[in-house]
């Protein structure tokens, strides 16, 4: 995504393209009800049970914008109503467009129309909007605190801190308090404020991981161990149970946070992507991605069928994985079209929202008098 300040970097557009395809990987293989891949199986390889469990592609675009605005706003200071106004001007329209298109599809086989609307209207608090925008409503209540949080990084590289421990805590009497804590930890901001701060922090420390990769892959590959465990004990589903009682969630965004995190400050500060090619090809995959990321549950589940039915079975992991690979590339020309024709006349209308950090005035002598 392209910045109001044209600061432009294809290296996180790499990584935001892999969030897309971890969540279409998901969708694809498991379907609503484990299709066609059972919910109940787990890879044998470590990397893998990131794909098996791909809504963990939703927590690398959360981390992936902190450290984004970090970067970007690095000593600027920034006007928030213009800031809100250019994310607006960023997310809504084609958010909006696809609010039509599934309420129209929802009203067309029976759902009133007031029913429908009130989800559109409690989507601006907690996580009701179809078609993946509950993250959205996530990133807006981000944004809003996002002033706060710059200048608490700015006041200490390790003062928000603070704000992982109260939110570890908070998650923790949750889950005394009901017996569960995913449906926090992973739709709302109590949980996903982890991953906004860690990847601001992550930029902060960037250079702890620039050029370090023995370093940085020791850590990502604890994560993806970690996660192969994860999804052996049932993961998000829990063996076809929506509701997880597991504890894991209490740290589960912290764990994502700090791992995308060090995965993040360690591409982008250590490899200058081309952008022509195949890296320009995935960059600008990247660059689309929000389309396919709001897009692609108007087909992802049907793409399963028709190839399992048509081309060939899905039934072996690995090969279902390939199939999704196939397919997310395919959506290239429909992100394409998307970003240019919905969201690019309205990203020509943002404004410079962060200007320089206004010096301190230094009082001389001269001054005195």
């Amino acid at each position: 995504m392209q910045s109001s300040s044209s600061d432009h970097y294809i290296a996180l557009d790499h990584l935001r393209a892999l969030a897309a395809f971890l969540v279409f990987s998901w969708h694809f293989m498991h379907g609503a009800k484990g299709f066609p891949i059972p919910i109940e199986y787990y890879p044998s390889i470590s990397p893998f049970a990131l794909a098996d469990e791909g809504h963990t592609g939703v927590s690398l675009f959360m981390t992936l914008s902190g450290y984004l605005f970090a970067k970007l706003l690095e000593g600027k200071r920034i006007d928030l109503k213009l800031f809100l106004r250019n994310r607006a001007l960023r997310l809504l329209p084609l958010l909006i467009f696809v609010l039509i298109m599934v309420g129209s599809g929802q009203v067309s086989n029976g759902l009133p129309l007031g029913e429908f609307l009130a989800t559109i209207v409690l989507g601006v608090a907690i996580p009701t909007l179809p078609n993946g925008g509950w993250s959205i409503t996530v990133e807006a209540h981000f944004y809003l605190i996002l002033p706060w949080l710059l200048r608490l990084t700015r006041q200490s590289k390790l003062l928000p801190l603070a704000i992982l421990g109260g939110a570890l805590l908070l998650r923790i009497a949750i889950y005394l308090w009901i017996g569960e804590v995913q449906q926090v930890a992973y739709w709302t901001i109590l949980g996903r404020i982890d991953q906004f701060v860690l990847g601001m922090m992550s930029f902060s420390f960037r250079g702890y991981f620039a050029g370090r990769h023995l370093r940085a892959l020791a850590v990502l590959a604890a994560f993806s161990l970690f996660y192969q465990y994860f999804d052996a004990l049932g993961g998000f589903y829990s063996k076809a149970k929506y509701s997880v009682s597991s504890a894991c969630w209490i740290v589960l965004p912290t764990i994502e946070g700090l791992a995308y995190g060090v995965g993040i400050a360690w591409y982008d500060s250590s490899f200058s992507p081309g952008r022509t090619g195949l890296s320009g090809f995935v960059g600008r995959l990247g660059a689309y991605s929000y389309s396919i990321y709001l897009f692609h549950w108007f087909f992802v589940f049907h793409a399963a069928a028709l190839v399992n039915g048509k081309l060939l079975p899905l039934s072996n992991f690995y090969i279902a994985f390939g199939a999704s690979l196939v397919c997310f590339v395919a959506t290239y020309p429909l992100g394409y079209m998307s970003y240019r024709f919905i969201e690019s006349p309205f990203l020509q209308m943002r404004q410079r929202y962060a200007f320089p950090e206004t010096p301190p005035k230094v009082l001389t002598a001269a001054a005195g008098r």
